[in-house]
């Protein structure tokens, strides 16, 4: 289980990194443009995790057909991800391009906010396509049990995104436009590094197969397979958007708190994902060992997976929360000299922390159901959840309450979460063995 977390919390904190050195870098310019950043980067992250089905259904399936002994068909099914990832790439650049105004004005944007917003949005969609590859890619590796090579290309793509941010905000003087391009640079990277290893191992499964036929044929478009894993990634698609809109409904509602409020916001929001990619570190090694043993017929050893991982999950966001509570003064200055923001900021990384040992159980049992191939309980149970947050969030600004009390229901969406996922657990019903749920 280590084995696989370690190396995943590594790849899995590229996403809010990547963020978090862009809000870094732009909140140095002004507190106007780290405002636009906050809405842009919410528009974004949004447009991108809404399909992480691709990574997570792709991981399950991947790990079910390791188990049952068939790595041909495991290496099939991912690319089948890959091809359905660049068509719904090149979907969502079509709509986010000439919708991207629009969009910055939907989230209540202020008037010194939205041009930031809207440049950065642009510019930074044209780097979606990558993004979505990588989903997928790095589910195809997670499947066969394998979370170091997507560390490696985090830590590449980190690198390089910090350093062209940095060169072309100020060395090139291109400000949020330069933020925006130097993430584009550095996504596009990271996907021509997983296709090439992709690449590599269809042609050594083809080197090692029956030698009939050319190893690039494994890599045409296939129809029925890419339906397939529409129709398998529904489901988690379902529950992603429901998720996203949770985060969405909180962003909107900060962004009409004022431009403190939602500057403030998008720092706690940066340092949230930090924290839930980190205890998705363990949901990831789940999703892979769950989807292992129930593909080579062996519920015990879930059982016992899912009971482990449940200890980490708690006592890891038990050292999250203390570690974050200790350091929250420190991290404002990093990211805004606006004082305003600040305090408006520590308040709001003091509920996070008290709530991550919450985190760390929703996370992994998350990631278990997941491995299991359970996406329609998953989507409903989050439906379920964006009722019970929606109200409580958009109440917020009607009572004449602050920051710090939206991100207290956000704090009771994860505690409707882990209701729901500690029922379905118990009951047991996600055990489902064989090479297909």
């Amino acid at each position: 289980m280590l084995t696989l977390a370690l190396p995943a919390f590594g790849a899995l904190v590229a996403e809010p990194l990547f963020v978090m050195v862009d809000s870094a870098i732009v909140g140095h310019l002004g507190t106007a443009q780290l405002a636009g950043l906050g809405i842009a980067a919410a528009l974004l992250t949004t447009a991108v995790n809404v399909f992480v089905f691709l990574a997570y259904a792709t991981t399950a399936a991947v790990a079910r057909r390791v188990g049952a002994g068939d790595l041909a068909a495991a290496l099939r099914q991912g690319v089948d991800g890959i091809w359905l990832a660049l068509l719904l790439g090149g979907a969502v650049i079509a709509t986010v391009l000439p919708a991207a105004p629009a969009l910055v004005s939907l989230f209540g944007a202020s008037g010194t906010a939205a041009p930031y917003a809207t440049t950065y949005l642009r510019i930074s969609s044209l780097g979606i396509p990558a993004m979505l590859v990588v989903l997928a890619a790095t589910g195809v590796l997670r499947g066969l049990q394998d979370t170091r090579t997507p560390l490696s290309v985090a830590v590449g793509g980190f690198a390089a995104n910090a350093g062209l941010n940095a060169a072309l905000v100020y060395g090139a003087g291109l400000g949020v436009a330069g933020s925006a391009w130097g993430t584009v640079i550095a996504q596009n990277g990271m996907a021509a590094v997983y296709l090439w290893v992709v690449v590599r191992g269809i042609r050594r499964q083809a080197a090692a197969g029956d030698g009939t036929g050319p190893w690039w044929a494994g890599l045409r478009p296939d129809a029925a397979g890419i339906r397939t894993c529409a129709r398998a990634g529904l489901p988690l698609l379902v529950r992603t958007v429901s998720l996203r809109a949770v985060l969405m409904i909180a962003t909107a509602v900060a962004a009409r708190l004022g431009d403190t409020a939602i500057a403030a916001h998008q720092i706690t929001l940066t340092v949230w994902s930090l924290l839930a990619f980190a205890l998705d570190a363990i949901a990831i090694a789940g999703q892979a060992i769950i989807g292992r043993c129930l593909g080579a017929d062996d519920p015990e050893g879930a059982r016992a997976a899912c009971r482990r991982m449940i200890e980490w999950g708690v006592a890891c966001g038990l050292v999250l929360g203390l570690l974050l509570a200790m350091t929250r003064p420190l991290i404002g200055p990093l990211f805004s000299s606006d004082p305003a923001v600040r305090s408006a900021l520590a308040s709001a990384l003091l509920v996070v922390a008290v709530s991550q040992p919450l985190s760390g159980v929703v996370f992994v049992l998350d990631g278990v159901l997941m491995g299991a191939g359970d996406g329609p309980y998953l989507a409903w149970s989050m439906l379920v959840t964006l009722a019970v947050f929606a109200p409580a969030a958009l109440a917020v600004p009607a009572l004449g309450a602050g920051l710090t009390v939206l991100w207290w229901a956000m704090t009771l969406m994860m505690l409707t979460r882990l209701v729901a996922l500690w029922l379905r657990a118990r009951s047991g019903r996600w055990v489902v063995t064989g090479a297909a749920r």
